[in-house]
């Protein structure tokens, strides 16, 4: 992607609909006068005396004790610089989505025009009443030590600058670990460290606490070694200046050196200086974008290498993602006053444990491999890691409590690690899980409506975020018009004009013929045929030269799904096709079908839909929990349709006894387990909500997810084509750009499953 359109992308992403990134949600019922006379006036008097009376009660009566403060002064944001706390506001707003995505904890970003300790202190310490913790964030050093050190004095709630601990946190785990696979102990490495900011002076006190010796340890600045005779130092940065005489460059610290950790600027290591280290050298090259030296430049140089960096395009990736959310949620959990070495020592010694433990198959699959393991190239734990939450979290709550810091005591764990587990489910990470699954194993997406803005942007998205390889259908000349009057910029994309004869075209042609001469269909038809680029692309699929067809934008369903049953066909054990849509909830994900295809089925062919659609979403690596929907609840109405719902269901008992699912059942029981477990505690779904809704006709499904979509604000990706031998997806008529890249991540995650499938039956033809 060209930049002025990056650019662009990113400025109308923060100000499209909603200026911002984050919003404020009520958490009560607001929809009648009663409601407000207890959200506010007269009643909320009530929890006022209650907290005038025992200041404690504010946990129990108000928000306080999920809610932490993200705050800035603007001093040194990210790569950017002392860019001023208003220019800083994007970025603690991100922060702040990060908190509630990965942790479930509210977010008040407060950027403060205050440079100086003691103002900036002054004003944090007067909101203590307000928040549950303190994030500072991208405030310059060395303010931020002593910022940082008067807060944590002087304040009875969490604080923590995350510039500094989190990376010290995330790294600290990474060196334990690669120490342990590369045979070297934490006493005796050699470490040399590159920077003296922030985060390298936390990182350094973080390997010193977990065992590295100071004396094996020299640090290096802009301005070259750290020693006791520079005048340019400050206290902070003294405790790490070494006497060696025989040590001047880095080149010279890095012979015979064990660890290299840099936080300072882009290639400024060579491959030379890597070859000149110890056997089995550890390297953390963390600065961002560019790492002190290339991930491939340093794997090159030394077979032998352990290498870690800040990005998420290599292996051991050390993201602060993975510790301050979990460290905060726990802290918050049980009313921590601090959050102390001990805290922090215990989320770095969780994540290390983590990394070490068998990988779930959800993880696995996430980023395409087949057994991710504890080793060189994974040293710590993926951030797609939903262990996280309850492994680091409840670390830190259990040496908050031990170490004297806590006001509230856990003593059931298991309950905690459950409660934990509940606060986020799955509904918030799937797009973002499906996506790396994607991007793990891309797949070539053939485009047939490529003579469209929509489309053509969704294609450049997908090829820059390495989701899919486009291919584009269409005129040439009219589609590079396209891309020049928008700035679209798709490099060396191919782009195809079935309507021109290809080299392909008569290949096509007589197998189209072959298939349909006894449907009607002359050589002369199936040659003009061919020309439409829907069946030009089922074809290409089919004959393994894309691996998956996107289409629908422009043309109605039947015209999309109708080109690939003749061309591709359905899967074998597969009597029909379905389709599905994939609902992002805030209550989680929820899957509905039939919605696209099939318009009364009877008993059986609901049978064959639940069958497919189950199948699909544990492809998904979600367990589906299913109920047939009706306007009757087991047996309260008869008629044609509660009917046939109650035989489906009677068939899916008999034949699929592994498979959870009830009915038939109305749309409020199968989501509500209390109202169901009261009226039908028989209910083969007691205990959980539904999360795939199988309705008994088109037209209800449709009606269902069309009004989930407009009124209750569900993000709806479809629909999924289900059932074709290969992956056919067809989009909604006017789809966003949004919409459409989700359709490609999920046609490529399709072509991966298939891909696997057609590969597993050849080996055992062989």
């Amino acid at each position: 992607m060209n930049k002025p359109n990056r650019k662009q992308d990113a400025l109308n992403y923060h100000a499209k609909g909603r200026p911002g990134k984050i919003q404020v949600v009520p958490t009560k019922p607001t929809n009648s006068q009663r409601d407000l006379t207890l959200a506010y006036s007269p009643g909320v008097a009530e929890p006022c005396r209650e907290i005038a009376n025992n200041v404690e009660d504010v946990y129990k009566y108000t928000a306080k004790g999920n809610l932490v403060a993200v705050i800035s002064n603007g001093t040194a944001v990210l790569g950017l610089g002392n860019i001023g706390p208003e220019a800083s506001k994007p970025v603690m707003e991100g922060k702040g989505l990060l908190f509630k995505i990965y942790a479930d904890i509210d977010v008040f970003d407060l950027e403060v025009n205050a440079k100086s300790v003691d103002e900036f202190v002054n004003i944090v310490k007067a909101l203590e009443p307000t928040f549950g913790g303190v994030n500072l964030e991208d405030i310059s050093a060395p303010t931020c030590f002593e910022i940082e050190r008067r807060l944590k004095a002087e304040m009875n709630i969490p604080v923590m600058h995350d510039d500094q601990h989190g990376t010290a946190i995330i790294s600290g785990a990474a060196l334990m670990n690669a120490c342990e696979i590369q045979g070297k102990k934490l006493d005796k490495i050699k470490l040399v460290v590159n920077g003296a900011g922030a985060a390298a002076v936390s990182c350094t006190k973080m390997y010193l606490s977990l065992g590295v010796k100071k004396e094996n340890l020299v640090m290096f600045d802009i301005n070259g070694l750290l020693t006791p005779d520079r005048t340019d130092l400050d206290d902070i940065r003294l405790e790490f200046a070494t006497q060696r005489k025989d040590i001047t460059t880095l080149a010279d610290a890095m012979k015979g050196a064990d660890v290299f950790v840099g936080l300072s600027a882009g290639n400024v290591v060579t491959p030379e200086m890597l070859v000149s280290m110890a056997k089995n050298p550890i390297v953390f090259a963390m600065a961002n974008p560019e790492p002190e030296i290339s991930y491939d430049l340093a794997i090159a140089a030394r077979k032998d290498i352990i290498m870690a960096t800040g990005r998420s395009d290599f292996p051991n990736q050390v993201n602060n993602v993975l510790g301050f959310p979990y460290i905060f949620r726990g802290a918050l959990d049980v009313r921590a006053t601090a959050i102390n070495e001990e805290m922090k020592i215990a989320a770095t010694k969780a994540i290390a444990e983590m990394a070490k433990k068998p990988v779930p198959e959800a993880v696995n699959l996430a980023y395409n491999i087949t057994n991710l393991k504890f080793g060189r190239d994974y040293i710590i734990p993926k951030p797609m890691d939903q262990r996280l939450i309850t492994e680091v979290s409840a670390a830190v709550a259990k040496a908050a409590i031990d170490s004297g810091v806590a006001r509230k005591i856990i003593t059931d764990w298991d309950a905690y690690r459950e409660e934990l587990m509940t606060r986020l489910g799955t509904n918030n990470k799937i797009l973002r899980d499906i996506t790396n699954q994607a991007k793990q194993n891309p797949k070539r997406v053939v485009f047939a409506e490529a003579d469209n803005y929509k489309i053509l942007r969704a294609a450049q998205i997908v090829k820059e975020e390495k989701i899919a390889t486009p291919i584009l259908l269409g005129d040439e000349t009219r589609i590079r018009e396209i891309m020049r009057e928008t700035e679209l910029d798709l490099g060396d994309v191919e782009i195809i004009d079935p309507k021109k004869q290809t080299n392909r075209s008569e290949e096509y042609t007589q197998f189209l013929f072959k298939k349909r001469q006894r449907r009607g269909v002359t050589l002369f038809e199936a040659k003009k045929m061919i020309t439409d680029r829907n069946y030009y692309g089922a074809c290409m699929v089919e004959f393994g030269e894309a691996d998956a067809l996107i289409s629908g934008l422009t043309k109605n369903y039947a015209s999309t799904v109708k080109p690939a049953l003749q061309i591709i066909g359905i899967e074998e054990g597969i009597s029909r096709v379905a389709g599905m849509y994939l609902m992002i909830t805030p209550k989680g994900p929820f899957f509905f079908g039939d919605t696209t295809v099939n318009i009364n089925p009877t008993a059986q062919e609901l049978v064959d839909i639940t069958v497919l659609i189950e199948k699909s979403v544990r492809q998904l690596n979600i367990q589906p929990r299913v109920a047939v929907l009706s306007y009757s609840n087991f047996g309260s109405n008869d008629g044609e349709l509660p009917e046939k719902t109650r035989e489906a269901v009677k068939i899916l008992h008999d034949k699929y006894p592994d498979m959870v699912v009830d009915g038939e059942m109305q749309a409020n029981f199968a989501l509500n387990p209390a109202l169901l477990a009261d009226n039908f505690p028989f209910s083969t779904l007691n205990g959980k909500p539904a999360n795939t809704l199988i309705f008994p006709t088109l037209e209800s499904g449709n009606i269902a997810y069309k009004l989930m979509q407009e009124i209750g604000g569900a993000e709806a990706v479809g629909p999924i084509l289900l059932g074709l031998k290969k992956p056919v997806h067809v989009l909604q008529l006017g789809s966003s750009v949004r919409e459409i890249v989700n359709m490609v991540t999920i046609a490529v995650i399709d072509a991966q499953i298939k891909c696997a499938r057609d590969n597993q039956a050849k080996t055992k033809k062989k």
